[in-house]
């Protein structure tokens, strides 16, 4: 592994356990703010959501800021990376994730890994993180192919922070966030029996948004890829 693969994978490690801090740290502390309205608990979980992501990845954009295997994965069916680095940034989203979680509960008083009991299973559950998955893959490539880079932060912070509404799932939209929150029987938690089928319905997005961005936004010149791996790597 090389000292810039290595130094990739950090920032995708930190990226995404400050992701499931703000996820899941949001999430307790809607539930204890606003224990009698739902709504409002997940309003305050979306905002802090959406703008931990703008942040993040503004900061970490110039090492790595996919924070999703999803991502990761397509990112390497569009030749963007070799397979060894798309598992060792894999690997470390999912280290990250999980270490986030453990933060998370342990900033809040509780123990640091308690399984979730909050089962989320069902056609439209599933249905619904596909559909975000697939947006948010359109939000992040197609951003980039379209010229608008310095955007990405923005696009996604934005996408997600609203796809919490007009989902089922409350869009997850991510595998390394899925398993994280499996581990916090919290606001945000999400049962180990139900991870994977929220994990399959997330990778048949990608496959669906992975053909859309090559439909819609061919690499017409070498030019396309090499602007993807400046600013997704």
């Amino acid at each position: 592994m090389t000292r810039e693969t290595v130094r990739r994978a950090a920032a995708e490690s930190v990226g995404t356990a400050f992701l499931v801090l703000a996820v899941v740290g949001s999430g307790i502390m809607a539930s204890r703010l606003s224990p009698a309205d739902t709504g409002l608990a997940l309003l305050e979980n979306s905002i802090a959501t959406g703008a931990a992501l703008v942040a993040l990845i503004i900061a970490l954009q110039p090492v790595s800021a996919s924070f999703n295997p999803v991502v990761t994965l397509v990112e390497r069916a569009l030749g963007l990376i070799d397979t060894t680095t798309a598992a060792a940034l894999i690997a470390a989203q999912i280290f990250g994730g999980l270490a986030g979680t453990v933060l998370a509960n342990l900033m809040f008083g509780l123990d640091a890994v308690s399984l979730s009991g909050h089962e989320r299973s069902g056609l439209g559950l599933w249905l619904g993180e596909a559909v975000a998955t697939v947006g948010l893959l359109l939000i992040v490539f197609g951003t980039v192919r379209s010229g608008r880079a310095d955007r990405v932060a923005f696009a996604v912070g934005g996408y997600i922070a609203a796809a919490y509404w007009f989902t089922s799932s409350t869009s997850f939209a991510n595998p390394a966030v899925t398993i994280a929150r499996s581990i916090t029987d919290t606001f945000a938690g999400i049962a180990p029996a139900s991870v994977p089928g929220f994990v399959v319905a997330q990778l048949a997005g990608g496959v669906l948004g992975f053909l859309l961005v090559r439909l819609l936004y061919p690499s017409l010149t070498g030019a396309a890829d090499a602007a993807d791996r400046k600013v997704l790597s």
